[in-house]
């Protein structure tokens, strides 16, 4: 037995270091299932599989900021790093989508305050397990507990005020696909509020969520100080779960 990092590293003819950071975004699959340890000792015959991570395109850049379409298995923090700027707000790791990045220090703050009073209008794309035939609108506070690196959130009476607007645009069997809007932007919002109303994200298992490929969660839309930035859907949202 040997640890999985390893072995796809010597598969892949890639570094140790290169095996565990694939494994850590969650690309790497072996016999159909996600490998998520990557020191998880394994045989030395395990074949292994490396979903393709897709490029990360700019959609705008001025003197003020920068508008990129994140791709899944992405952190917002790499892209920092990469453009060199900070971030105005953030992604989760598998959500997909439009990411705002800040280079003048005036804009950061204004930025920062419209988010606080609410002046942002921010629009994602879900698919969640069960049918949901109208629209529904979720006020519940949400409560996040942070442990290390991990972030928890619960609906809580003691938690902060979070309001999301979700719209169904389609049915496919047991799933629904739907458009949510979100007033306010509390941690792991939409994951928590759709699963407090009976419809997790598909692939959103640390929620209750059926296990997928990644989270079906796309940043869609995001407007703020007159800019407006739009991404279309990635091409893992072209399925039929049926």
């Amino acid at each position: 037995m040997e640890k999985a990092y390893k072995l796809l590293a010597l598969q892949e003819g890639i570094t140790n270091r290169s095996a565990k950071d694939l494994i850590d975004r969650g690309v790497v699959y072996s016999g159909g299932r996600r490998v998520v340890m990557a020191r998880a000792l394994m045989s030395p015959k395990t074949k292994f599989r490396v979903e393709k991570i897709a490029k990360t395109e700019v959609i705008f850049e001025d003197e003020k900021l920068i508008a990129v379409d994140k791709p899944a298995f992405v952190t917002s923090e790499q892209l920092s790093k990469k453009f060199k700027a900070p971030l105005l707000h953030r992604l989760d790791k598998e959500t997909s989508g439009v990411l705002l990045l800040v280079k003048d220090e005036k804009f950061q703050k204004e930025a920062i305050e419209a988010f606080r009073a609410h002046k942002v209008k921010k629009e994602y794309i879900a698919w969640v397990e069960g049918v949901i035939a109208e629209s529904v609108e979720i006020d519940k506070p949400l409560l996040t507990i942070k442990k290390g690196n991990r972030a928890f959130t619960k609906v809580h009476r003691d938690g902060a005020s979070a309001l999301s607007i979700v719209e169904p645009l389609m049915v496919e069997g047991k799933f629904t696909k739907v458009k949510v809007e979100i007033k306010t932007g509390r941690t792991h919002q939409i994951r928590v509020h759709l699963k407090s109303i009976g419809h997790p994200i598909v692939g959103d298992s640390f929620y209750g969520g059926k296990e997928h490929k990644r989270i079906l969660l796309h940043a869609s839309k995001i407007a703020l100080l007159g800019y407006s930035f739009e991404s279309e859907e990635p091409k893992d949202f072209e399925f039929r779960l049926g």
